[in-house]
């Protein structure tokens, strides 16, 4: 069981970065209060940060409510990783940068992405093990 615990801790920071994240890097004069950007493209913004924050509640609440047993700690694991696999898709839509000119768009957020998955991964399977002898289901 302490295994289990030790991965839905895991899994928890990352729902929280996941909260905070969006709004200290995009609540600025580069995302949100960018003049050049149009209302619409400010609205897109505002949807994915608010995501961020809708997918981190959904994470919190299917590890810690009581008895959620593999069943919760599964779809935690998909909600926390659902934010980080999406940004990553954005790479394939046509016209997109990980940055606006004149930055180079080297994809910065690479290297929050990758290790965000990383922790998922081993706090889902660290919590699946933990339960693994559980009559959780």
């Amino acid at each position: 069981m302490r295994g289990a615990t030790l991965g839905k801790v895991l899994v928890s920071a990352t729902a929280v970065a996941q909260m905070v994240g969006p709004y200290v890097f995009d609540f600025n004069e580069t995302h949100i209060y960018n003049d050049s950007w149009p209302p619409h493209a400010k609205f897109h913004n505002a949807q994915t940060m608010s995501s961020g924050v809708a997918l981190s509640m959904a994470t919190l609440a299917n590890l810690w409510r009581p008895g959620s047993g593999r069943v919760g700690v599964d779809a935690a694991a998909f909600a926390a990783s659902t934010y980080w696999l999406s940004q990553l898709s954005a790479f394939f839509y046509p016209g997109t940068a990980s940055v606006d000119p004149p930055a180079e768009d080297d994809w910065p957020q690479l290297k929050f992405t990758i290790p965000m998955l990383a922790v998922i991964g081993v706090g889902w399977f660290l919590a699946r093990r933990g339960l693994a002898g559980t009559r959780q289901r």
